[in-house]
């Protein structure tokens, strides 16, 4: 067993050797990473993990491209192939149906595999999501264009978050640490390089598709982010017919980081409401 506590388990989904947690027992619920550079599953939801599961199955992938999961030779990092790894370890694990919480670039994954494979999705939570066109801000631009040093990790946190006062030395190095494992900076230019808007319309679902979804839609987004604007959420709230909205104040974009208790509780109220 790896000390290191981003790398939870490993299994063969749809040929990807996939890194994930798998906590709890009962209804599954798919936690779904941003796309930050060197982010892993675990460091994604890790003040989550332990709440969540008391009360529910919890599955912490690595998508492909990212973390600790095994990229193989010559993949292709479209919204396409990442709905194909998701459905490839749902299929891995047995699992038929399990709620998708999606965290960013993981609510634009979210909401393709809503409308690719409704069969196989019970809720939705969508947070600070993509999914949508929107402009793109300066402050994705910078995270996506990240090149690796503690300076610009620190930038780039500062960013994420509402408060300065979560984003510490020690936490900029060691994200900058992940960020800079062998291989980690290839994968990530690769994936969204500029101009940038391209990746943005890229990982948009077409709107009427999104007006198709009928299983129900969580919606939580932090009135200060300046990654994704929170006219994503407005524009998601619009069109999801099943949906409710919570937008929180003096919150960036890391809202189960910021607000940690409101995000568990909300999503816990969410998913157990009619068990």
């Amino acid at each position: 067993m790896s000390d290191n506590p981003e790398i939870g388990q490993f299994i063969d989904a749809g040929g990807i050797k996939t890194n994930y947690h798998d906590l709890g027992e009962g209804e599954p619920t798919v936690l779904i990473h941003g796309s930050g550079p060197g982010v892993t599953g675990f460091a994604n939801w890790a003040k989550s993990l332990p709440t969540l599961s008391e009360k529910m199955r919890v599955i912490a992938p690595d998508m492909l491209g990212f973390g600790y999961t095994e990229t193989p030779e010559g993949a292709e990092y479209t919204l396409e192939n990442w709905v194909k790894h998701l459905v490839g370890l749902l299929d891995a694990l047995n699992i038929e149906k399990a709620n998708l919480v999606g965290n960013s670039f993981g609510g634009a994954l979210t909401l393709a595999m809503a409308i690719a494979h409704p069969e196989r999705v019970n809720r939705i939570i969508l947070m600070g999501a993509a999914g949508v066109n929107f402009e793109l801000t300066e402050g994705l631009d910078f995270t996506w264009g990240y090149t690796p040093s503690v300076e610009n990790m620190k930038k780039m946190l500062d960013l994420f978050a509402y408060s300065r006062e979560l984003v510490s030395d020690d936490l900029a190095r060691m994200r900058f640490e992940a960020s800079n494992r062998p291989g980690v900076q290839e994968r990530f230019a690769a994936m969204f390089p500029a101009p940038r808007q391209r990746s943005i319309e890229a990982l948009a679902s077409d709107e009427d598709d999104i007006r198709k979804i009928q299983a129900p839609a969580l919606i939580i987004h932090g009135r200060e982010d300046v990654i994704l604007p929170y006219t994503n959420s407005l524009k998601m709230f619009e069109l999801l017919p099943n949906a409710q909205l919570h937008m929180i104040g003096k919150c960036g974009h890391w809202t189960q980081i910021e607000h940690t208790r409101r995000f568990n509780s909300m999503l816990i109220d969410f998913i157990c409401d009619d068990q």
